[in-house]
């Protein structure tokens, strides 16, 4: 069978960890400090949801997710897509080099990047204060609004790309009928254009929201999940637990919830599309 090398390889490089980390979530496995693993059923799970640290990870992680991918970089890449069709050839080059750039950058790095920019010392402040506008440490008392900022800027290029893709398939007699019927630029593209690219949108929207779940180095190297827990998000909640207080299995319990979350969202998501289709 030619697929048999292919099945192989999946099985023991994705499958079985994978059923690995499943058998985990129900252990008491420990890094530290503990004599053996045994099997605890489904304790870590109960454990979690009574963990008010836990909740406070799922509400931020759906902030994190609705704020810098659902209405952040959704809505930031099809106005810039929508305005770079009508934009010169030069201006075009530029903000695609500056977006694209943005989304290229290791995670880390761009972390980083936006640490120094954000941070009580940072390039914001000093634009502020040349500005003489007043200035706060943006880490301390916006963090969460800050890390969902330096998500929109790092993603925002995939959006615009997969609607610049989507806008050049829009009929351009639709759009200028629309027009000699006295529409405008956002009747014409909330009338026309958006019905028209209804799959990409809800593509688009998946995709995003799915990376934008697994974000874990981007806020980690800005906040690390502080002050306190107020960016702790699932992934960072997860690596606290697993890694920080070597709570392997309590830890694996948290990431099998997050991919529970993740599908979740993805049958919502595939749901409304074959709902478009229908």
């Amino acid at each position: 069978m030619p697929l048999l090398p292919a099945v192989v390889l999946l099985a023991v490089f994705l499958a079985g960890p994978i059923a690995y980390c499943v058998y985990y979530a129900f252990t008491d496995m420990q890094l530290t400090g503990a004599s053996g693993t045994h099997f605890v059923g489904f304790d870590n799970f109960t454990r979690a949801f009574g963990d008010s640290d836990f909740v406070n990870a799922v509400v931020l992680t759906l902030v994190f997710v609705v704020g810098s991918a659902v209405v952040g970089q959704n809505t930031l890449g099809l106005a810039l897509a929508v305005l770079m069709e009508k934009a010169t050839r030069p201006v075009r080059a530029v903000t695609s080099t500056v977006v694209i750039a943005a989304w290229v950058l290791p995670e880390v790095v761009a972390g980083y990047l936006m640490y120094a920019f954000f941070f009580q010392q940072g390039s914001l402040n000093a634009i502020l204060r040349g500005l003489h506008l007043p200035q706060q440490n943006w880490l301390y008392t916006l963090p969460i609004l800050a890390v969902c900022l330096a998500n929109v800027w790092r993603g925002t290029a995939f959006s615009m790309l997969v609607y610049s893709a989507a806008l050049n398939d829009v009929p351009q007699e639709l759009v200028e009928a629309a027009e000699v019927d006295g529409a405008g630029p956002w009747q014409r593209l909330w009338r026309v254009t958006l019905p028209v690219i209804r799959r990409s949108v809800m593509t688009n929207l998946m995709l995003i929201t799915l990376q934008t779940l697994s974000v874990f180095g981007l806020i980690y190297t800005m906040t690390r999940g502080g002050p306190g827990n107020k960016t702790e998000t699932l992934p960072v909640f997860m690596y606290q637990q697993a890694f920080t207080s070597s709570l392997i299995g309590y830890g694996t319990a948290v990431a099998l919830v997050l991919l529970v979350v993740g599908a979740l969202f993805s049958v919502v998501y595939i749901r409304m599309l074959k709902m478009e289709e229908d």
